[in-house]
Parts: C-alpha cells; structure tokens; sequence
C-alpha cells in the first residue's frame, strides 16, 4: 500500500507543477495588468507603465515562456508567488486566506461526503420508495439552484429566525463580530455562529451531488453476486449490504471525493462573496477583475494542493476499501 500512495503522491505532484505553469501562461496570456494605466488624464508614461509591470513580471513586451521561467525560479529559490497589483506580497496574502477558506471547505466537503454517501445508500437500498423519491427530486432541486441563490434563501430565513426572536440567533455577515469582547467561549460561538450558514450552503450542494452519484453505485452493487453469496451464508441483508456492498461502492468515490474537493472551491467562491467572507474565493474573483496575473496563479496553486493532499487521502481510502491494491 505504501509504494502505491507514494506512486500516486509523485504523479499527483507533477500533475499539480505542470498545471500551475499551464494556468500561468493561460492567465498571463489572457488578462492585461496594463490596461489599469491606460486612459489616466494626464497620461503615466510609458517608462512608468514598464516599469511597474516588471515589477509584477508581468511585462507584455517579455515573452511568456521567459516570464514563466522567471515565475517558477523566484517560487523554487525564493517560495514567492510574485507581487499582486496591490504591492503586497501574493504568498502573504494566500497565507492570511486560506485559513479562511480551510475551515469552509474542510467542514463542507466532509459533511458533504458523509451525508450524502449516507442519503445515497438510503435511496438506492429504498428504491422507488417515497424516502428515495423525496431524496432524488431534493437533491435535483438544490442541483439545479445556483449556489448565491441557496446562500440568499438561508439569510432570508435567518433573518426571519432573528425577528422572531427578536434578537441575532444567527450571525451570517463577515467571519466574526467586529469588536465583540468576552473569553475563548465567547468568541468561538460568535465564529460558529457565522459558520453555519455558508457550511450549510457548501455542505448542501455536495450532499446533493454526492448522494446522486453513491445511489448509482449502491444500485450497481445490490444485485452482484457476492451479495446474493453473503446471502446465502446466512447473512442477513442489512448485514450483507453494509459489510459487502457499502465497501464496495465506496471506492469509485474516493475518487470521486478528490475531484469534487477541488471544485468546490468554485461553490466557496460564490459563498464566500455571499456571505462577506475574506477567503480564497473572494481572492481569486479579485484577482481575475484586477488583471492580477500572479494572485490569480497564487489561486490555481492553492487549488492543486487541495486537489494533491484530496487525492492522496483518497487514495489512501481506495486502497484501505480494495483489497486488490497492496505495495
């Protein structure tokens, strides 16, 4: 099992390398950090404008390939991504956001995953049967809302709770209260408090796409042989569906978990921008509008190392789930 991950952990780290370069020339090929100096009145010069963006590394006047070179010797010598438009330091940046996004994407993948693969047993074992109904045509609903719409209606019920009640039960602006003073006890309440409702809008988009996919597999394994050998052994049908089936039907979403945990990164962008949250996602929205071509690679890189460490683990759960895969 050992030389497997670690065969898998090499190709998942080239992988990661060669789409990092990959998206930095498709960014730098595409956005234009220039265009912020055109058009002032009265005009920057010329000698300004190069200077500043080779500054960023950014110089159109520069090939790409040689600005790539320059991009990745800084990152391997140096561990900096470059400078954003702002002036500050991109690696920094990513450093002060990504706990933030961690704490969205962490709790709603796992939630996610464990409930939907949960609803999605449920549904294929109760087939046709009104709890599988209710959890289909549920899980095509959310499916089909965009991910703010789903944000919206939870903010619209929290506030609707808050009036009630007639004071803040749920907090859902911003990561904390600004100001608030108290213990530890405090504090953490008031972060979980402004948790809940974007885990909730991370956790029900993955539920959704979860419980879809684990109810196709689970349906694919009811009627396999072995079932109907544990069967006739003497296992009871609940015994042999979760000591046989389950198993089985959990190993196409481990891999499906690697791919859905970098996705949703895009979910957590919307949510974070939703919900006033200073986070990866809102980074990478920023650093598209502001042509910023190495925070917006800064976020790629990010991204790859949540699909690296996603795909790992998967890996390591195929490999604990198929009895097949050893060294």
């Amino acid at each position: 099992m050992i030389g497997f991950i670690a065969r898998r952990l090499i190709n998942y780290i080239f992988l990661s390398a060669f789409a990092t370069m990959l998206a930095y020339v498709l960014v730098s090929a595409t956005l234009q950090p220039g265009a912020r100096f055109y058009g002032r009145n009265p005009p920057i010069p010329q000698g300004s404008i190069d200077a500043a963006l080779n500054k960023l590394g950014a110089n159109p006047n520069i090939p790409i390939l040689e600005r790539l070179w320059t991009w990745v010797t800084q990152l391997v010598t140096t561990g900096s991504l470059g400078i954003s438009t702002r002036g500050t330091e991109v690696t920094a940046d990513i450093a002060a956001r990504a706990g933030t996004s961690l704490r969205l994407l962490i709790l709603g993948s796992i939630l996610g995953a464990v409930i939907g693969v949960a609803l999605g047993v449920w549904g294929a074992v109760k087939q046709y049967r009104t709890s599988d109904q209710v959890i289909t045509y549920a899980s095509f609903a959310v499916l089909a809302t965009p991910v703010f719409v789903i944000g919206i209606v939870l903010m619209i019920i929290a506030t609707t709770l808050n009036q009630a009640v007639g004071t803040n039960v749920i907090n859902f602006t911003g990561e904390y209260t600004a100001g608030l003073e108290g213990g530890f006890w405090t504090l953490f309440a008031d972060r979980a408090a402004h948790l809940l409702l974007p885990t909730i809008t991370l956790t029900v988009t993955a539920v959704a796409a979860y419980s879809r996919y684990q109810r196709s597999a689970m349906l694919d394994v009811l009627s396999a042989d072995y079932i109907r050998t544990a069967r006739s052994k003497g296992r009871t049908r609940g015994s042999a569906i979760i000591r046989h089936g389950v198993r089985v039907a959990l190993i196409p979403m481990s891999t499906f978990f690697a791919y859905s945990f970098g996705l949703i990164l895009v979910g957590a962008s919307v949510t974070e921008t939703v919900f006033s949250w200073h986070g990866m996602g809102e980074y990478l929205f920023n650093s598209v509008g502001n042509s910023d071509i190495n925070a917006a690679t800064g976020t790629i890189l990010f991204t790859s190392i949540l699909v690296l460490i996603a795909g790992t683990l998967s890996d390591v759960v195929y490999a604990a789930l198929d009895p097949r895969v050893r060294v």
